[in-house]
């Protein structure tokens, strides 16, 4: 009988991780939504700008995320790639405050973006190469659920310190957070990430023998996964729905109360991510028997509810509890489509440039719902930007519904093309073929 390995992880490994995922949180997004209220507060931008801005500077991310899975997938650095991107993205951010040209801040967010392209390949394939196909969907669960206990950190403190010291204080909150995520990263023992494993190749024994010697397939083979190109629409459509969201959600709360903004954006990111703990434990531990379809739906339909209940008050309590809901929304995402990728990817050797991929799909529709969402609140309101948005993920749902096959069947068996949706596997458990030259 074939049996997927079991890969222990030491003590010392599995600490690492979950510290560096707590730390980065606040680091893997630099300003994020901060910077919407601090352009908006200090100085005095308006909201098509701010979206314009913020659209440039995922723009830039997009660029980088495909070549940054593939630099991951590549180099046997994988800690250094990720202390490396740390670095840039908190210097990049820390230069802002001398900044007030359109240009220099659209620059300075650009490189900031575009470093912390890294993070999400990075951590996976970490994460991947200590613990294995087998155990990956309950360590991407407990990544996620740190990763969203050290975003309720961080916002917790952004939002206490703002109030006393103004929104300027996130700039160095983020560097302390990120002086402490290489810490983290440092902690990992390098000797227990499997490079090989790291990038999608199998682990597979079989009776008791050496896991298969494989080797990764052509690049063609991730146009040549159907699902994938699928998924990364999906994904594409689920970001142009849900990005823009909460920094509206920020604008109208800081117009309300400009010297309050930082800190009741503060609680909604709080409330969120204590929502998106128990959600990522929940995918973790559950997508194996659920299946990952349903679950990537109910965050589709989360989002749609989000978009209507914006628009029934203004009043900021509503607006906070509106906002939990992305706790399930996001959760649920940012645990479950690695997962997707990996059931996808495995066997290939192209687990961390798929991921860029889709992380690169994610990015454009990042950009575009700023973009959107901003012309739109110029033109109609913020009312009609919050439907806007409603109707995308809509559309994003019927699209996954309709076109997207249950990928965790692709994780069970270890041999064999499975051609009926166009994945790439291995076409032998004993002997690994290169499916696509």
């Amino acid at each position: 009988m074939v049996e997927q390995a079991q890969i222990p992880a030491s003590i010392r490994a599995t600490r690492g991780l979950d510290a560096a995922n707590f730390f980065l949180a606040d680091v893997r997004d630099g300003l994020g939504p901060y910077l919407a209220i601090y352009l908006l507060a200090v100085q005095k931008w308006d909201e098509a700008s701010i979206g314009i801005v913020m659209s440039i500077a995922t723009a830039a991310g997009i660029l980088a995320q495909t070549p940054a899975g593939a630099l991951i997938d590549i180099t046997r650095l994988k800690r250094a790639a990720v202390v490396a991107a740390a670095i840039i993205v908190v210097a990049a951010s820390l230069l802002l405050p001398l900044f007030s040209n359109f240009f220099l801040v659209a620059a300075s967010q650009a490189v900031a973006h575009a470093s912390a392209a890294a993070f999400g390949p990075g951590i996976a394939a970490i994460s991947l190469g200590i613990v294995g196909h087998a155990a990956f969907s309950r360590r991407v669960g407990r990544n996620e659920a740190f990763n969203h206990a050290g975003n309720a950190f961080a916002a917790t403190i952004a939002g206490g310190t703002a109030y006393l010291f103004g929104p300027i204080v996130v700039f160095y909150l983020l560097a302390a957070m990120s002086m402490a995520s290489l810490i983290s990263i440092l902690i990992i023992p390098g000797r227990e990430i499997d490079n090989e494993l790291a990038r999608g190749l199998h682990d597979w024994h079989a009776d008791g023998e050496a896991p298969i010697e494989d080797r990764a397939g052509g690049l063609r083979v991730l146009l040549a996964c159907k699902p994938l190109l699928l998924f990364a629409i999906a994904v594409l459509l689920f970001h142009l729905a849900n990005a823009a969201m909460l920094p509206l959600v920020g604008q109208k709360l800081t117009l309300q109360n400009k010297y309050l903004g930082t800190t009741l954006m503060s609680a909604c990111i709080v409330a969120a991510q204590l929502v998106m703990v128990p959600m990522a434990m929940l995918v973790g531990a559950r997508a194996d028997q659920w299946g990952r379809k349903p679950m990537f739906l109910a965050g589709f339909l989360v989002l749609v509810l989000r978009g209507c209940l914006y628009n029934v008050s203004d009043d900021p309590y509503w607006l906070l509890a509106v906002q939990t809901l992305d706790g399930v929304g996001a959760g649920i995402f940012g645990a479950i489509f690695p997962i997707i990728v990996a059931d996808l990817m495995q066997g290939t050797g192209r687990f961390n440039i798929a991921l860029g991929a889709i992380l690169t799909a994610q990015g454009i529709g990042a950009a575009l719902s700023t973009t959107l969402a901003g012309l739109v609140v110029v033109h109609a309101g913020y009312g009609a930007a919050f439907l806007t948005l409603a109707g995308v993920a809509i559309l994003g749902a019927l699209v996954f519904f309709f076109g997207m096959p249950e990928t965790k069947s692709y994780a069970a068996s270890p041999s064999g093309y499975n051609n009926k949706h166009g994945s790439a596997t291995l076409t032998s458990s004993k002997q690994a073929t290169n499916p696509v030259a």
